[in-house]
């Protein structure tokens, strides 16, 4: 008859007798590794940007880095949507000076895959808003969010044709800049 062995995990166990390693120090290492996860500022932090930039590298920003831009935001009704809406985000103008875009194109991707490519003048930066919430409350992938790529439809009618409501890409979760 085997008798079964109380105590820590056996992946624990091994760890200790690979290393050579007392509880004291698995225990320390675990902590230290839950540390690194849970870090002050970062805990429960969640990728709903990612930005590929013209020099080939990336950046990843979390809801706490679109929110410590510069805020604007707007109340419109949508095609999309029942009645006046109210949104609040990041215009796109703002999110390039943050990350020293000057100009070029760009390349929105959303969630499921659709895609939007720009002349970023033509996307008119200083126009189009990446809002994070919208009613005053974060968006769930469900509801069009996490970032939904809007306009002020409602102020011209420059705002209101097939294109622009095209650009109009909800679920977005990558911008691509090129020069």
């Amino acid at each position: 008859m085997m008798s079964a062995r109380i105590g820590a995990p056996a992946e624990i166990c091994w760890l200790r007798h690979i290393l050579r390693l007392d509880t004291t120090a698995v225990l320390v290492i675990c902590l230290s590794l839950l540390w690194l996860t849970l870090a002050p500022g970062r805990a429960g932090a969640e990728t709903i940007l990612t930005i590929g930039l013209p020099d080939g590298t990336q950046r990843v920003l979390d809801r706490s880095d679109l929110a410590a831009m510069p805020q604007d935001g707007f109340v419109t009704t949508t095609i999309w949507t029942e009645g006046p809406q109210s949104f609040r985000g990041v215009r796109v103008a703002s999110l390039m000076t943050a990350l020293g875009i000057p100009a070029g194109h760009a390349l929105l991707t959303a969630a499921n895959g659709y895609q939007v490519e720009s002349g970023i003048k033509d996307l008119m930066p200083d126009a189009a808003l990446i809002a994070i919430e919208r009613n005053g409350a974060p968006m769930s992938l469900r509801d069009k969010g996490p970032l939904w790529l809007v306009y002020e439809y409602d102020s011209a009618h420059v705002f209101r044709t097939e294109v622009v409501y095209a650009r109009s890409i909800w679920q977005l979760d990558r911008i691509d800049f090129t020069e």
